[in-house]
């Protein structure tokens, strides 16, 4: 038996968040979602099937795992896993025959036994295994299953709360005395090497707070679980609430609220930012504040996939690209989608609700600022700053989302040199 993560086209209503990275490869809770199911199958053997511009890239990020490698698949019964199956509050046995389970008209899993897997080949993985459903008994089943941007987010504390009771409550590193745990001390998890400083407040009264190793957590922060606060992470003085999950390698300061900050970035200064993703190498200036509600409570609409559609939610914040630097006083509107790459320089009012990737903002214009090879410089000093190289790999990953996003950015850059 082995298992294999795939890849379905949902992936397109998560961008700019999957621009970079496969669906699996985002974080939510502690864990990112493929960990989640490594968990859950320690004794099998796991591979994974992605975009075909993200294989090189994701081979390295997962070695020695296999990647759309179907030689590798083929001479083993196999269950495939959709990778927006989010891994939380799962009670789930491997069929004991070929299976095929939707929610919705789509997959969410198949076990496919080695007979059919000669048939196996490269390209899109979803449509072989749809072309599968006349010959294998299809079941409805009904799981968290990742669709938008905002699922990730409102997730996210339940995700928490999995990740803790997955792992053993300890406090390793060190708390100072003068720090205080308000609710119950057995919901805190402190990693090695990690810090607490004096005067810092950590509440478990609504959930488990964990703290990954060598983190720090300096005087006058508050901690609301259920919270993450990832490896080597600081967080200086800041009003961290409730349904939090801040990566590897991050400064925050100011006040967050139900936000995923994936890792590598920055947001050191006072400003509100909530029920947002960020992803990696990003910067938020001084006084940086986003809208999650609007004033009527209505619905927030979200530019997904190029096209604006109304959430459903109360309470949307902005998913933000990798890469992407704002000002001192950025204001970003309820449901701003930004993509990758981009430059925002607040203008005193709040920014478009859809910005393409690699462009600037500026002076209520969007222009191409000094162009993309300057972009990538920038990435490159971001990078080196914590002893990271963007590498060919990564190169070639931006270099094909710069092709395939230049439609809607030229659009945009146009209509506003018009104006």
């Amino acid at each position: 038996m082995k298992i294999c993560i795939f890849e379905d086209n949902g992936f397109e209503n998560l961008y700019p968040l999957t621009y970079l990275r496969p669906i699996c490869g985002l974080r939510c809770g502690k864990t990112l979602i493929f960990e989640k199911i490594i968990r859950a199958f320690p004794d099998i053997k796991i591979s994974f099937w992605v975009r075909d511009y993200l294989i090189k890239l994701w081979r390295k990020e997962v070695s020695p795992l296999a990647v759309n490698d179907a030689e590798a698949l083929k001479n083993d019964d196999t269950l495939f896993i959709n990778s927006r199956w989010l891994f939380i509050d799962t009670k789930f046995s491997i069929p004991g025959n070929e299976e095929i389970g939707k929610m919705d008209g789509e997959i969410v899993y198949a076990l496919v036994k080695k007979t059919q897997m000669a048939a196996i080949s490269s390209g899109d993985i979803s449509i072989w295994l749809a072309k599968l459903k006349e010959n294998i008994q299809v079941k409805e089943v009904k799981v968290k299953l990742i669709t938008y941007p905002w699922d990730l987010v409102n997730y996210n504390a339940d995700a928490i709360k999995d990740d803790f009771n997955a792992g053993t409550a300890k406090i390793e590193g060190e708390f100072s005395p003068q720090a205080s745990i308000y609710g119950e001390k057995e919901k805190v998890s402190i990693g090695k090497g990690a810090k607490v400083h004096p005067m810092v407040v950590i509440d478990t009264t609504h959930g488990p707070v964990i703290i990954d190793e060598d983190a720090v957590i300096y005087p006058f922060t508050k901690i609301e679980g259920p919270s993450y606060i990832g490896k080597e992470t600081q967080i200086h003085g800041a009003k961290v609430r409730e349904g939090s999950s801040i990566g590897p390698v991050c400064r925050i300061g100011g006040e967050v609220e139900e936000v995923i900050i994936h890792g590598y970035s920055n947001k050191y200064h006072d400003g509100f930012l909530g029920h947002s993703y960020v992803g990696e190498w990003v910067n938020l200036g001084a006084l940086t504040t986003n809208s999650d509600i609007k004033n009527d409570y209505s619905p927030v609409s979200v530019y997904i996939n190029g096209e604006i559609m109304s959430s459903g939610e109360a309470k949307v914040g902005s998913f933000i690209g990798d890469h992407t630097k704002t000002s001192i006083g950025t204001f970003l509107n309820t449901g701003t989608v930004i993509g990758v790459m981009t430059n925002l320089i607040g203008s005193g009012g709040v920014l478009p609700k859809f910005v393409p990737s690699f462009t600037w903002y500026l002076n209520k214009k969007f222009t191409k600022g000094y162009g993309y090879k300057m972009l990538l410089k920038t990435a490159g000093v971001a990078m080196s700053r914590r002893g990271k190289k963007l590498g060919q790999e990564g190169l070639d990953v931006l270099n094909y989302v710069y092709e395939i996003t230049k439609d809607k950015r030229e659009e945009l850059i146009a209509r506003d040199k018009m104006g």
